[in-house]
């Protein structure tokens, strides 16, 4: 899912505004797609190059582009210069690990989020960044990889299903930022289960590797939490701040994903505490373990401590000994040694230790 602590060497002097992409180079070549629309209009293409787009900008109806690997630092930088957008936020894109932000333009709204999606064949969490930029007609999404959850939301501009058609491009980005929010719920429905799986290891038979399984999940939670609990201060600007680009028929929309996340955020601390937990429950069962493996060797000890003691005495090789020549020597020290050794036991079954 990525890691916790990042760095930024590679941009270490560096003028302001100088594209350097930071992060996996997920794709080969970048794919666009361009989706054209309004209630009875719709238009969808793949295009081979960025300069089809452009005639998308002053277009009358709303336009979708989507751009599918940010790795291409010559490609974000034709799209900022075609549409206008500052050097800086161009150089947020490529950097893929930024903090779910929001800025205002005079021209635009600049927005960036994390996407998760799960993959099933590794078993873990992936996080791509996704940034979104909302203008007057037109709303531009970057993406890492290919694949995401924007499918349903495609398939809505395709059919005319719902009220998509009819509202703009504010209605579009609400649209993107509820796609990526329902995906945490199933993030969290995912480490909920893994949770409750490791719940039942760790009362059953606790291992090393519930151990390493228990870290696992605790450093995806704490990734998860740090990914969600900018994204309401995006939310609530996008809401509160009065803006030409979002009107305020979609804000009410936008108060709906901010109560999913204050959600989605109540899901995460829940999950911090139950890890938290099991992590002290893990580390009391394995030492409550070896408190009784020690008490074990303890018992033993303790009682051949006094056989030692008497078979010490005699396997001296002092030539006086009275009881060396007598005839029941060894058969009368062999039941002193199991006399002594039951009568131990009795005592330590009596105090409960065994």
């Amino acid at each position: 899912m990525g890691k916790i602590i990042h760095t930024g060497s590679r941009k270490v002097g560096v003028a302001p505004g100088t594209l350097i992409h930071i992060g996996k180079k997920q794709l080969t070549e970048p794919k666009i797609t361009v989706i054209d629309y309004n209630a009875d209009h719709f238009q969808e293409m793949v295009a081979e190059n960025i300069e089809e787009a452009y005639p998308f900008k002053d277009s009358e109806n709303v336009s979708w582009i989507n751009i599918h690997g940010v790795h291409h630092v010559d490609l974000i930088e034709k799209i900022g210069t075609n549409f206008g957008i500052h050097p800086l936020v161009l150089e947020d894109i490529v950097h893929t690990d930024q903090r779910p932000k929001v800025e205002f333009f005079d021209s635009y709204i600049y927005i960036v989020l994390k996407m998760l999606q799960y993959d099933k064949e590794k078993e873990e969490i992936i996080a791509e960044q996704v940034s979104i930029i909302l203008g007057s007609n037109f709303v531009i999404s970057f993406q890492e990889i290919l694949g995401d959850t924007f499918d349903p939301i495609r398939d809505r501009i395709r059919t005319s299903k719902g009220r998509i058609r009819k509202q703009g491009p504010d209605y579009l980005t609400y649209a993107l930022l509820d796609s990526i929010v329902d995906s945490y719920f199933v993030m969290l429905e995912i480490i909920g289960e893994n949770i409750e799986s490791l719940d039942d290891e760790l009362l059953d038979s606790p291992t090393p590797k519930t151990l390493e399984s228990i870290h696992r999940l605790k450093k995806e939670v704490i990734l998860l939490r740090k990914f969600v609990w900018p994204l309401r201060e995006v939310v609530n600007s996008l809401q509160r701040d009065e803006s030409f680009f979002v009107k305020e028929s979609t804000s009410i929309f936008l108060k709906d994903i901010y109560d999913h996340i204050i959600q989605v955020m109540d899901t995460i601390e829940s999950y911090r505490d139950i890890l938290s937990t099991m992590l002290d429950l893990y580390l009391s069962t394995a030492s409550n373990k070896m408190n009784e493996i020690m008490k074990v060797l303890t018992i033993i000890a303790t009682i051949f401590i006094p056989l030692t003691f008497i078979a010490g005495i005699y396997g001296m090789n002092f030539e006086y000994m009275p009881e060396l020549k007598w005839h029941l020597g060894y058969p009368v020290i062999w039941a002193l040694m199991i006399t002594v050794a039951l009568v131990m036991l009795a005592y330590f079954r009596k105090l409960k230790w065994i």
